[in-house]
């Protein structure tokens, strides 16, 4: 957005107002040792227009994120957002709003937020989600210090076919909070044999993984489960058109990115985190809630319900320091989840399966070229081996006009969306076909 400046004319009033002569005094108060000696090397201030152009100048020196066809995926991916997402999730009531602290003056988010959290629920059929995260990463931390809190045990089991950085995230917030996610081996990329000891709070598994690949989640979390520990799952919201949500499979706590609930790939952001939970966890959950209500006339009204958990209120003692959201970015998922509906997720899913599967079998079928793991049922990403390092033939075909995947390792994992026609799948089994050979 915009920004109009103080004038000269507002500038002056406000130091007349405070009796200085200049803004230079704004600073008097900060000691002499630790200013700088000399002023910055900033160039002279310049006008709206010449900044304007300066900056598309700068701009067309990158490549231009349409001039490539997009596989990449690894968490955040190129689907199609629908016109009307945006057109109602950028209207001012919803564009410029922040907290809804004030129930009366806030109905028309509250409702949007409420009707956010609603279709989370039945989605992941599981029982209470809240007003969104920061996103993905950020909402399975929140997930394991709910899990944690809940069991009252400390250590944190780890597929290691979770998203490296989800895992490295994880690590970084354990430093403070007191534990060091351990991870345990996936064999053929999938399932594994999680060591459910009594200090175990939860076990976290990503479904479909950081491969692309369908987990045995059932068995996964029935393990967690009988050994007392919460089960996580990651889950995409978009394979839930064609596979059981997270509650039918047994998780306890469900966590997604929701970039691909509507929201634009934007160069890594702002993005959402999701999550949802049973019941009997509900006082743990971080954030906001909002709840359906009446008021004095028998009216449907909306409020933050259980706002003790909440930093503003319990400070030290709640159970998550978050304090605010990512609201805009939650009523554009809502949008967008109105506007497929059940019919239209579940054709969406099987759109992405099925070309992801075309386009495995065309790249498989490349001298050299391999499905790292053949076997293994995935959605719409896919690991393969290379005769070249990965990330050198994902170079290569950036300057033919493919943004190809996302190295994870020596394998380079490439996603399918329902954007991706059949001759841009052809024509990138062409490109790797030219750069390979």
């Amino acid at each position: 957005m915009r920004f109009a400046p103080h004038t000269n004319d507002d500038v002056a009033q406000m130091l007349s107002r405070l009796g200085f002569g200049s803004l230079d005094r704004l600073f008097d108060q900060i000691p002499e040792s630790v200013r700088l000696e000399r002023p910055l090397a900033l160039p002279d201030g310049v006008s709206e227009l010449e900044l304007v152009e300066d900056l598309r100048t700068l701009a067309t020196r990158n490549r231009s994120a349409d001039d490539l066809v997009c596989f990449a995926g690894g968490g955040a991916y190129d689907h199609y957002v629908p016109a009307v997402v945006w057109a109602l999730a950028g209207r001012s009531e919803f564009y410029t709003s922040y907290t809804p602290y004030q129930p009366e003056l806030s109905q028309g988010v509250l409702q949007a937020l409420f009707e956010y959290q609603s279709m989370v629920c039945e989605l992941t059929a599981l029982d209470v989600s809240n007003a969104s995260l920061y996103d993905g990463a950020t909402a399975l931390v929140e997930a394991v210090n709910l899990a944690r809190a809940a069991t009252g045990r400390g250590r944190v089991l780890v597929s290691e076919t979770v998203d490296p950085r989800y895992l490295a995230t994880l690590r970084t917030y354990g430093l403070g909070a007191g534990y060091e996610p351990e991870t345990f081996p996936a064999p053929e990329g999938r399932g594994g044999a999680p060591a459910v000891a009594e200090d175990v709070g939860c076990v976290i598994v990503q479904h479909p993984n950081a491969y692309g690949i369908l987990e045995p989640a059932r068995e996964l979390f029935a393990t967690a489960r009988a050994g007392g520990a919460r089960a996580i799952q990651v889950f995409d919201p978009l394979s839930l058109g064609v596979l059981a949500p997270p509650g039918d499979l047994g998780a306890d706590v469900a966590v997604a990115e929701g970039q691909v609930l509507g929201n634009h790939l934007s160069f890594g952001g702002p993005y959402l985190g999701v999550i949802a939970a049973r019941m009997e966890d509900v006082r743990r959950m971080p954030g906001r809630i909002v709840g359906e209500t009446v008021d004095v006339d028998g009216r449907t009204g909306y409020v933050l319900t259980l706002q003790a958990r909440e930093q503003h209120i319990r400070r030290e003692t709640a159970v998550s320091n978050i304090c605010t959201n990512q609201t805009l970015m939650a009523i554009a998922a809502a949008v967008y989840l109105a506007w497929l509906g059940p019919e239209g997720l579940a054709e969406l899913g099987r759109l992405c399966s099925a070309k992801a599967a075309y386009a495995a079998e065309r790249l498989a079928d490349l001298p050299g070229v391999d499905l790292r793991y053949p076997d293994a049922p995935f959605f719409k990403e896919f690991a393969l081996r290379l005769p070249l390092p990965a990330a050198e033939v994902r170079r290569a075909l950036a300057d033919r006009g493919y943004l190809a995947g996302v190295p994870v390792g020596d394998l380079l994992v490439v996603a399918v969306t329902e954007r991706r026609t059949r001759s841009q799948i052809d024509g990138l089994v062409e490109a790797m076909a030219g750069v390979l050979g």
